[in-house]
């Protein structure tokens, strides 16, 4: 089914399925996906890839769009579909079409890389896929070492003693090859030669301390130099140590060692300069677009290719890119426009943009700067140049990226530290308040038990005289002298039970529940009795519920009952037949317990307001009360974390419901 991968060995955990129709993609691409740590599964057709996928846990697929059995974009729509919606997803295919790169991103593609590719860019993009995805992580580094050396017999030795030492060792035989490395593979030291072809140790060195990502790789640099100033040259470089190539591999491995444990990695910074870059070029020229894609592959750039603005829009829809070459004079809506359009954008401004033209005079510089370009070179000039240029605004990029990191870093601090600020200051207020509520509680209690002790000495003055001069001096007053004095009794008993429940209404509203189980039915008939024997006379049937318990506070169930029933007992004073019932029903998430009576009821219209304090929906002469008793009952309710209503009608009685959170109602004995 599938071509076998070669070195399946221990350390290889990660799955990576390739999937191309050309024999030596798939070889070549394998072989650089090993020497990375990960295992490739490699398949020619649509139909092998199927039975890979069901057969294996693939962590990442690197798809090519032409197969020979189908469209490679039709195989990314199954897995989007499919069992495995996230697994992170690398399209290579041509540059033929731009639209085959924006079809592929479009169906759920996570990258594109247009052949003819670079391996180790190819490889750096799948490894940031595995990275940011979700099904799994790269191979650990933290026990990994950079050796860059362009002698392959030093290399060997000084790797073979790193891994007996228990290092894990990847290589580079050139300067630029092992900062392709380190950006694609973050290892936790770099060992670099000081002498080599094309860049030398030293500036590898600087490189490395220049780039946000990697300034905290520590760096150990080797030299044949036996100069007595070759180490502080070393050193300036910004090297951490610095050995002689002379020198035994163990003083080596020694002074290696030594550097880790004085210096420190720093945490990862987002890309490196030097890891894998995408660059739109814009040009409506297929000979100096090619052009140009040769120059940038050879500079390891994954190149996308467009022929127009708008193809380049397109592109930039759905592909993020790390700098633009635009040509200035192009068919369409041209350079100028396409580069205003891309710099009005809030995604895409920050993209380094750089001008293109054939056109060498100083309006068209002008002109190409002021639509926004960041940069402006002449298609004559050398590509050595052109490759600076680019180098030189990535690099520009990564460092506002990074101020700009450190910026929201420092923000988000800020932000923290005034809310932390602000969360203490409001503690402080809240505690202060509380103390201050809480003393004002208890001088407001103290004030109304007093001021409650001063109108009761009155009121039973008022009282205690007005019924002796009733019982004295009676029959000497006429009928209207009578009716003055016992309205007057009846107003200072009224009062003093207007005093009496408006307390006990203050003293609910502070108490503390104490819960414990209460036979709702016995305490009930207990009340019903109290009331029976007050007014002796009624006839009023009282049907109770047996068995009602709740796990409530005694003292505060008793005031409910009191007033519930009191005010069932009061309003069914004038009712045929007079009827009071108590019972449960079942309710979620607790049961209803109800009130019903059929004596005077009440207007619907008033059911919101009938448990607001001094709401009185009858008159006092009719029935008497002091209108604080459902208000009582509300607070006992609340307090206990229920819920309660009542419904009526003028003359046909009235249903009060509530509910007692942690209620329960036993199985008959």
């Amino acid at each position: 089914m599938t071509d076998a991968g070669k070195g399946r060995g221990a350390s290889v955990s990660k799955n990576v399925l390739i999937v191309d129709d050309s024999l030596t993609v798939r070889m070549d691409l394998a072989e650089a996906f090993e020497a990375a740590g990960l295992h490739p599964i490699l398949c020619g057709t649509l139909r092998e890839a199927r039975e890979a996928l069901a057969a294996h846990e693939i962590h990442l697929a690197v798809l090519d769009v032409m197969l020979p059995d189908g469209d490679g974009v039709a195989l990314l729509e199954e897995i989007r579909a499919g069992k495995t919606p996230e697994l992170p997803i690398l399209m290579l295919s041509g540059e033929t079409e731009v639209k085959d790169r924006i079809r592929g991103i479009r169906t759920g593609a996570n990258d594109y890389v247009g052949k003819p590719y670079d391996t180790g860019h190819v490889v750096a993009r799948a490894t940031e896929l595995l990275r940011a995805g979700r099904g799994a992580e790269p191979p650990p580094e933290e026990r990994t070492v950079l050796v860059v050396d362009d002698s392959m017999t030093f290399r060997e030795e000084l790797k073979g003693a790193l891994e007996g030492a228990g290092f894990r060792v990847i290589t580079a035989e050139s300067g630029e090859q092992g900062l392709k490395l380190a950006a694609a593979r973050r290892p936790a030291a770099l060992i670099v030669d000081g002498v080599m072809p094309g860049i030398d140790g030293a500036t590898v060195i600087r490189r490395v301390r220049l780039d946000a990502a990697l300034r905290g790789l520590p760096c150990l640099l080797l030299t044949a130099s036996s100069q007595r100033d070759a180490e502080l040259k070393a050193l300036e470089s910004g090297a951490d140590a610095f050995v002689q190539k002379e020198e035994d591999l163990d003083v080596v491995l020694a002074r290696f060692t030594a550097m880790l444990r004085s210096t420190q990695t720093e945490a990862e910074r987002g890309a490196s300069v030097s890891s894998p870059k995408r660059v739109l070029a814009v040009d409506d020229s297929p000979t100096y677009l090619h052009e140009l894609a040769n120059v940038l592959r050879e500079e390891g750039y994954d190149a996308v290719l467009a022929r127009s603005g708008e193809e380049a829009l397109e592109v930039l829809e759905v592909q993020s890119v790390d700098c633009i070459l635009l040509d200035l004079m192009m068919p369409g809506i041209g350079g100028q426009e396409t580069c205003r359009r891309i710099k009005a954008s809030t995604v895409l401004r920050n993209i380094p943009l750089i001008m293109l033209t054939a056109v060498e005079n100083r309006r068209a510089l002008i002109e190409g700067l002021s639509t926004g370009a960041d940069d402006y070179i002449s298609k004559s000039s050398e590509l050595d140049v052109l490759r600076a240029r680019i180098q030189a605004q990535i690099r520009r990029k990564q460092f506002e990226d990074e101020n700009r990191r450190i910026r929201d870093q420092l923000l988000r601090s800020e932000l923290e530290a005034a809310e932390a600020r602000a969360a203490r200051e409001l503690a402080a207020a809240k505690s202060a308040l509380v103390d201050e509520l809480e003393y004002k509680n208890r001088e407001l209690e103290a004030f109304s038990y007093s001021v409650s002790h001063d109108l009761r000495a009155p009121l039973r003055a008022i009282d205690g005289f007005s019924q002796a001069l009733v019982e004295d001096y009676g029959d000497q007053l006429d009928a209207t002298a009578q009716g003055h004095l016992q309205r007057i009794r009846s107003n200072a008993q009224r009062m003093g039970a207007l005093i009496d429940d408006m307390l006990l209404l203050a003293r609910i509203s502070r108490a503390q529940v104490n819960r414990e189980a209460v036979d709702l039915s016995a305490m009930a008939s207990a009340v019903v009795e109290e009331l029976q024997l007050g007014t002796p006379d009624r006839q009023v049937i009282v049907d109770i519920e047996p068995g009602l318990i709740v796990q409530a506070d005694r003292g505060l169930v008793r005031v409910l009952l009191d007033n519930l029933l009191g005010n069932a007992w009061k309003f069914t004073a004038r009712a045929a037949g007079a009827r009071i019932e108590l019972r449960a029903q079942p309710g979620d998430p607790h049961p209803v317990f109800t009130v019903k009576d059929n004596g005077a009821g009440f207007d619907m219209a008033h059911a919101g307001n009938l448990f607001q304090p001094f709401q009185r929906l009858h008159s006092n002469s009719e029935f008497p009360g002091t209108g604080i008793g459902l208000a009582t009952v509300r607070r006992v309710i609340d307090h206990h974390g229920g819920g309660i209503w009542a419904e009526g009608a003028v003359g046909q009685g009235a249903v009060i419901s509530f509910t007692l959170p942690e209620v329960r109602k036993p199985a008959d004995s």
